[in-house]
């Protein structure tokens, strides 16, 4: 394997790996586990989920493969170093708290309302969704696709106190601005996705969010695409993958958890009635 050789007296030679990747590099003598982190980060960007826990392994040539990190260990000589991620609890999937999670609301634009299916309703649910995220003090992140042609959130949707409302051409959320918006919410675990088109903007933002390690949630009554087959089989495939396809009241009650929740009966009071029933289920 190729290595670098000392920048100088201070630097010494490492070579960092990740995955299947290997990229020489030097750190200051005497550095520690926080700044091989940082150097690990710097190297290898967005394919690293930060939210993610891991452990560095220092190669031993004594044993002949990769050990962990002995505690308190800094650098002092040329070595080889790998990040290796640990498994998710898997205990903890599913789960949401106002404290780690984030509303995306997708893309409800005054021109969709003619084409998508049950677009009255779906931005019924969606409005009940962003007052709840309200009440709880929950980021809400809004996405406008092309607004100079398609128009901005229609007017129903109450965008007050929105962390990010920002305008994009490309079919997924995941964007820069809304990478750094998610870096400032220290803690963010789970992501509730609502909005259009399911099969496309909505399944690619998912899609490039569990990429990140983040637990998505998809509000199936807050969903909807122009045809109902390829919203079916859209929220299909995102299930196999993981992401969990809910409703709006599961998502509200879940973060309110306990009846003696202080919010608990302002939440109850936006799901007194009941949803709209639109057909998002019965019909293809």
């Amino acid at each position: 394997m190729a290595d670098v050789q000392q920048s100088n007296n201070n630097h010494v030679s490492v070579l960092f790996s990740f995955s299947v990747f290997s990229r020489p590099s030097s750190v200051p003598l005497g550095s520690g586990y926080e700044v091989l982190i940082q150097k690990f980060l710097s190297i290898y960007g967005y394919q690293i989920d930060i939210h993610r826990k891991f452990v560095i392994q220092l190669f031993s040539d004594e044993w002949g493969q990769y050990i962990d990190l002995p505690k308190g260990f800094v650098i002092s000589e040329k070595c080889k170093l790998r990040l290796v991620p640990l498994q998710i609890d898997i205990t903890t999937l599913g789960n949401l708290a106002p404290s780690t999670t984030v509303f995306f609301c997708c893309d409800m634009q005054e021109r969709f309302r003619p084409a998508i299916k049950y677009f009255g309703d779906i931005i019924s649910v969606g409005q009940r969704l962003l007052q709840g995220a309200r009440i709880l003090g929950i980021p809400i992140i809004v996405s406008e696709q092309y607004p100079k042609g398609l128009g901005s959130t229609v007017p129903e949707m109450d965008l007050t106190g929105a962390k990010l409302v920002f305008p994009k051409t490309k079919f997924s959320m995941v964007l820069p601005e809304v990478e750094a918006a998610l870096v400032e919410l220290p803690g963010l675990r789970s992501v509730v996705l609502f909005g259009v088109e399911t099969h496309v903007c909505i399944q690619q933002t998912a899609l490039d969010l569990i990429g990140r390690g983040l637990d998505v949630h998809i509000v199936a009554d807050a969903t909807s695409s122009r045809s109902m087959m390829d919203r079916m089989f859209a929220l299909e495939r995102m299930a196999r993958t993981g992401i969990t396809i809910t409703t709006s009241e599961a998502v509200l009650l879940q973060l309110v958890a306990d009846k003696d929740h202080p919010k608990f009966k302002e939440i109850q009071n936006i799901i007194k009635a009941s949803a709209p029933e639109s057909g998002l289920l019965s019909k293809v």
